[in-house]
């Protein structure tokens, strides 16, 4: 899955744990955690925010392609969602009820999607604004 491993997303989460106190890993050093200790209990769950919004972000770019599809598929029972929009708008007709209809069952999944993984934004949000 070439997509996981984006440029953009190693820049985001460089980015984001650099963010991260060094105290709180020194903190966690003399606790007498390991490096693997500190990875796991310490780095990993303040990473949860981004690591999230990276696989919203790697979720939507494949949800929403439209080129590769395109090219690809020549049935057209197995067209994607965007194909299909896209299908429906000939030179002189378009079904408009059936396009306002298809744009709302393509965003519904990414609304819910968002929705449900809200909480990890706002924790993230919070996290920077602990009082030290």
């Amino acid at each position: 899955v070439p997509w996981l491993a984006s440029i953009f997303g190693l820049f985001l989460v460089r980015q984001y744990s650099l963010s991260i106190p060094d105290e709180m890993l020194e903190a966690a050093r003399i606790d007498g955690a390991s490096e693997s200790q500190i990875f796991r209990k310490v780095v990993l769950p303040t990473l949860q925010p981004i690591v999230v919004t990276l696989a919203l972000f790697v979720f939507l770019g494949s949800w929403n392609d439209f080129l590769w599809p395109l090219i690809i598929l020549t049935d057209q029972s197995n067209y994607t969602l965007p194909v299909a929009l896209a299908a429906l708008s000939r030179e002189h007709v378009q079904d408009a009820e059936m396009m306002m209809a298809g744009a709302v069952i393509t965003v519904a999944p990414v609304l819910a999607i968002f929705l449900a993984l809200q909480r990890y934004y706002i924790r993230g949000m919070l996290a920077g604004s602990v009082k030290g």
